[in-house]
């Protein structure tokens, strides 16, 4: 039987679809490309962050039900959260699953099947244990994403997610470093830690030690990245998503002297005002994210630094919006993540007044892209002449020139030509950590590169 799965969404939702791909291949079923070939299931795992994402989201499962009438459309993931039994009137979905239920996908089908449902099952109850998933390798072969966290109790006033997704829940060190391992018994070089609310990993554990003192914040995260680093055949480590208020000197120390470790950190910050970020309810001030920052490049050299901006949340006035403008240019990111403030219903940023009109998101957004450019440019020139370590991922080809392209740790994508490079006297190979040398800029968001000579 063939199986077309989509993903929307974030990271830890396409960490989920890879895992629920590796179920359904190991039960039997034929995983086709969706909206290439005609499959006999589709499962839509979907995204419900904005009132766009859950438009995204019906429209796919109405897009699948016409690629093949005749096949079962499964909803599986955050929107089905929050639509709820809304869904069940929706003539294109045969099937809903919760996101308490992916790791049971082959079950429920064939459940589905055996009882030739003309209804959908649903079974979106929140649950308070953390739901076991797992990757066994990588479809990206360098890289793979390490899901040890779910759910968040921020409830900032723009998110929906805390609802969808419900409280923290933490996976299980043994159970994370047993995945580690066998990504690099399979080939994977990167790993890349994350969930829905990282810096809140371990919060639901029993955070005692036998003489029952207060675990320190951040010790279960540190530990579970201590174990990763010690695991062979994994070259790097790199985080996903950082709240600021876990960035202090001990928990720098302790990654710092991890080798694997990645000098790249994204850091949350939303809005460099500190009035716009009280109404966002966000639990830190632009003081204490600079101080932050700062303190990362006291422990790391160079380090890339991105982050997250929404412009025109309710209530951004021009005023508050040309402190945000100032704040990014003095923190000096590597990359910027520029998001135009969308409504998304349920949320208490919804029901705010003084909602900012499209027109000036877009001229703000305008304003702190053009600002990206100019600030991720000034970082990578900063790299020209260096030697750094680039892990191969793809062979691509650019006005009829074959390149070899990866990442830094720093995450810089590079790009070096295959005409007269070779490490060793080979050709570059995809999985491959190769030395080189940083000639110029490449393009908007690269740099190009040659193989260095050995020393």
């Amino acid at each position: 039987m063939k199986c077309a799965l989509h993903n929307l969404g974030c990271k830890v939702n396409s960490y989920e679809a890879e895992a629920m791909k590796q179920l359904l291949t190991e039960a039997g079923y034929e995983m086709v490309e969706f909206g290439v070939e005609t499959a006999d299931v589709y499962i839509i795992n979907t995204c419900t962050v904005t009132n766009i994402a859950d438009r995204k989201s019906r429209q796919m499962l109405h897009r699948a039900k016409k690629e093949n009438p005749e096949a079962v459309v499964v909803a599986v993931g955050c929107y089905v959260q929050e639509a709820g039994e809304k869904l069940l009137s929706d003539e294109a979905v045969d099937l809903i699953v919760g996101n308490n239920r992916k790791g049971q996908i082959v079950e429920l089908l064939e459940q589905y099947f055996k009882e030739k449902n003309e209804g959908s099952l649903i079974d979106i109850n929140k649950t308070k244990e953390y739901e076991k998933l797992s990757v066994n390798a990588s479809t990206e072969h360098t890289r793979a994403y390490i899901k040890i966290q779910d759910g968040c109790n921020q409830f900032c006033t723009y998110c929906i997610i805390p609802f969808a997704r419900g409280r923290v829940r933490s996976r299980e060190q043994e159970d994370i470093i047993r995945e580690v391992k066998q990504l690099a018994k399979n080939g994977c070089r990167e790993v890349v830690v994350t969930g829905i609310h990282l810096s809140s990993y371990g919060l639901d554990f029993d955070n005692t030690e036998y003489n029952s003192q207060p675990v320190p914040n951040a010790e279960r995260l540190l530990r579970v990245l201590e174990e990763i680093d010690r695991v062979d055949g994994i070259e790097r480590i790199r985080l996903g998503s950082l709240e600021p208020r876990i960035i202090t000197d001990s928990f720098l120390d302790r990654l710092a002297a991890l080798k694997k470790i990645c000098p790249h950190f994204h850091l949350s910050l939303q809005s460099g005002c500190d009035a716009t970020l009280k109404r966002m309810n966000r639990r830190y001030d632009t003081e204490e994210f600079y101080l932050g920052v700062e303190k990362i490049r006291e422990h790391f050299d160079k380090p890339a630094i991105t982050t997250d901006v929404i412009v025109g949340f309710p209530g951004e006035t021009q005023d508050e919006f040309e402190i945000t403008r100032q704040y990014l240019e003095k923190v000096r990111f590597f990359e910027m993540h520029v998001f135009k403030y969308s409504r998304r219903k349920g949320t208490m940023a919804d029901r705010m007044e003084n909602q900012v009109p499209d027109r000036i998101k877009n001229e703000r957004s305008d304003v702190l892209i053009e600002l990206d450019d100019r600030l991720s440019g000034a970082y990578r020139e900063s790299f020209i002449g260096s030697r750094e370590e680039v892990l191969v991922e793809e062979y691509v080809k650019v006005n009829g020139e074959e390149y070899a392209v990866g990442h830094t740790r720093r995450y810089m994508k590079v790009y070096v030509p295959m005409q007269g490079n070779s490490a060793d006297g080979k050709k570059i190979k995809v999985n491959e950590t190769v030395s080189v040398i940083i000639s110029g800029l490449f393009g908007k968001d690269s740099v190009i590169a040659n193989v260095a000579l050995a020393n």
